[in-house]
């Protein structure tokens, strides 16, 4: 069992180390953005900033800034932290002994007691740095290489397909799907790709009139350019190959910052789709990744360059920006909770109700990553 996953994990292509530097790039880059999100909200609320981590574990190299704050780099490179004045963990759990002993000074540059607006702010500002850092990287590519897209128009329809029992035929050209417009064959892709089993309204132009076709998308199994499968909705279309079909325009600043914000919405309601799905059980959850997932598409990624890495590492910065806003105790999105039912009865929860949630939380975020480690581990030795 040893060797053959060793052997899998060696055909990653160009090896571990192929795969660990593009790995240890993306994340990285993701989480400094998210805790320097963190820092600076903290840094302008007054707050003391003890540590600021990329990684877990042992330091490897660190230096101290001229107001005290520990800047390093650990040996673990799965994620980061920020310790702020009075925290007792890198999850921002209270060290109640230290902050009974704090003097009036003391208080005024801890966390802990800041108001409720103060403490929500911070939190929330790792996760918007996600986001805001997902803009740039896409509107940047938008600058550098315009808007590219092909048209929704259809080339061929493979017989005994969905869209054949439709009544697809070659040069319809797709307009809209259940109301929603489509702009190029990509979003129609996006949306069918989501929709196995469902019955689509699809709106499409034939020789200069509107008809509405219904469609069914049928789950598949894919495999992309790298051997990783996919399980999606297939009508059973190509598009059109044809020159006048492929527009690209270039972008200025305004609309490349604009696209961005669409781009990072796209992966927002992809996710919430599929989460959704997997809750009320019309989707696996076998497509559900961890680290070794992500660490294999950041080497496939970067072999088809930078510019590449770069737009995957957009999309894991908005996953990973809404990943922490979900209600989960030890997650930024459970601290906003507590801060929520705070503001709401006018004073915190007790202690043992925060240690009791704070407990579930990581539970929950324990039998995530188990589940998704082994997800990874299945995916891999089945590729």
């Amino acid at each position: 069992m040893g060797s053959y996953f060793l052997s899998h994990l060696h055909l990653l292509g160009g090896g571990v180390v192929g795969y660990l530097i593009p790995f240890i790039f993306v994340l990285s880059l993701v989480v400094f953005f998210h805790e320097l999100g963190h820092f600076l909200v903290a840094r302008w609320c007054g707050v003391r900033v003890m540590v600021f981590s990329i990684g877990f574990g042992p330091e490897i190299v660190g230096f101290n800034d001229r107001r005290g704050t520990r800047w390093k780099i650990s040996a673990i490179p799965l994620g980061g932290f920020v310790k702020f004045l009075g925290d007792d963990s890198a999850a921002s759990t209270p060290d109640n002994a230290a902050l009974a002993k704090m003097d009036s000074n003391e208080r005024a540059h801890s966390f802990m007691f800041q108001s409720v607006a103060k403490r929500a702010a911070i939190v929330v500002a790792g996760p918007v740095a996600n986001f805001i850092l997902a803009i740039v990287i896409f509107a940047a590519v938008f600058m550098v290489y315009g808007k590219q897209t092909m048209s929704a128009r259809v080339d061929a329809v493979q017989p005994g397909s969905a869209a054949a029992a439709a009544g697809f035929e070659p040069g319809d050209l797709v307009v809209s799907i259940d109301g929603h417009a489509v702009d190029n064959f990509a979003q129609m892709q996006r949306v069918v790709g989501e929709s196995a089993g469902e019955t689509l309204e699809i709106t499409v132009e034939r020789a200069g009139a509107t008809k509405i076709l219904k469609a069914t998308p049928a789950l598949q199994e894919k495999k992309d350019v790298f051997g990783n499968v996919r399980r999606i909705g297939i009508l059973g279309i190509q598009r059109s190959p044809a020159p006048e079909d492929l527009k690209s325009q270039p972008v200025a600043l305004p609309q490349a910052v604009w696209l961005g914000v669409q781009e990072s919405w796209d992966v927002v309601d992809q996710t919430l789709s599929y989460v959704g799905g997997v809750i009320i059980g019309r989707k696996s959850a076998d497509q559900l990744g961890g680290p070794i997932r992500i660490a294999q598409m950041s080497g496939q990624v970067a072999s088809l360059g930078f510019v590449v890495l770069l737009h995957f590492a957009g999309m894991l910065s908005v996953s990973i920006g809404l990943l922490n806003l979900f209600p989960i105790p030890l997650l930024d999105g459970g601290h906003l909770l507590f801060y929520l039912i705070e503001g709401v009865r006018g004073r915190p929860l007790s202690e043992r109700a925060q240690e009791v949630g704070f407990r579930i939380g990581l539970a929950i975020v324990l039998m995530l990553m188990i589940f998704a480690t082994f997800n990874d581990i299945v995916h891999l030795t089945t590729s």
